[in-house]
């Protein structure tokens, strides 16, 4: 049974009247409350596109030029590593890179290469504090994820270092992991996952110094091996360069029990044709 919260009015000075409201009410107050309030927010600040600030029409989007520049990434693609191939050559076609150096995960999927403004929404994402983007990034994922979702138990959003969560105040993995929740049904495990060690900006480094800069940067505490012993996760995250924090972060699960991982990213940086 709902409960209800009794809010006492004193519409005198003698003799207060009580009014019992119920929580659909406030609910629907709570509501009206967040539409008058963004409402009010963009007519002082009109909606932009977060990448060129063109003006939009409403928030959460971008505009018409920023969104043809997106490359949605689309079948035909290596049934392991997720990049695109020239031509379809059929169903369970490997690329030449999954072929010669397999990955420890199982499959990977993006939902867009890492190109025209797809960077600085990232960059706004990590840096700038623009969480409200979350929810179109996540959209753009779940779409990506269709074939992984009916295998998978759970979403596993790759950690930050305590410290680096401590200065940035949030995960964007975990924030795209929720959003991907939200719209798949799985259950988002922001805990089972730990960064064992603060390891240097990726950034510069080439594929071999990712790989040691990664070794051993991930594991899953001894009391949360039960939510991934014989289950299979998705491993979220923001971008897929090289992929040696993925496969770091995947050696953990699996080491944990996990019986395979797949990867999913917003993002992955592409190699030209």
């Amino acid at each position: 049974m709902a409960a209800d919260f009794d809010l006492w009015l004193p519409l005198a000075t003698d003799a207060p009247r009580r009014w019992t409201v119920g929580l659909g009410t406030l609910a629907k107050a709570g509501r009206l409350v967040r539409i008058v309030c963004a409402e009010m927010a963009d007519l002082v600040l009109p909606p932009a596109c977060p990448v060129c600030r063109a003006r939009l029409g409403s928030a959460g989007g971008l505009c018409a030029d920023c969104w043809q520049s997106v490359r949605f990434l689309e079948r035909p693609w290596c049934e392991r590593l997720g990049t695109p191939l020239p031509i379809d050559l059929g169903p369970g076609i490997l690329s030449a890179a999954a072929v010669a150096d397999p990955p420890v995960f199982a499959r990977a999927r993006s939902a867009v290469s890492y190109e025209g403004p797809v960077p600085d929404l990232v960059h706004a994402l990590k840096y700038a504090d623009r969480t409200d983007l979350a929810p179109m990034l996540g959209a753009w994922m779940a779409r990506a994820a269709h074939e992984l979702v009916p295998d998978a138990d759970m979403l596993v959003p790759v950690p930050l270092h305590w410290g680096r969560l401590a200065s940035r105040r949030f995960n964007q993995a975990a924030l795209l992991a929720r959003e991907v929740g939200r719209l798949t049904g799985l259950p988002v495990a922001s805990r089972t996952l730990l960064r064992s060690r603060r390891t240097p900006q990726q950034v510069g480094l080439g594929r071999d110094e990712r790989a040691r800069n990664m070794r051993g940067a991930f594991m899953v505490p001894a009391g949360r091996k039960v939510d991934v012993t014989g289950r299979r996760p998705i491993l979220v995250d923001d971008v897929l360069t090289t992929g040696a924090t993925l496969e770091a972060a995947t050696r953990a699960l699996l080491a944990a029990g996990a019986t395979a991982v797949d990867v999913l990213t917003l993002a992955r940086v592409v190699a030209p044709s």
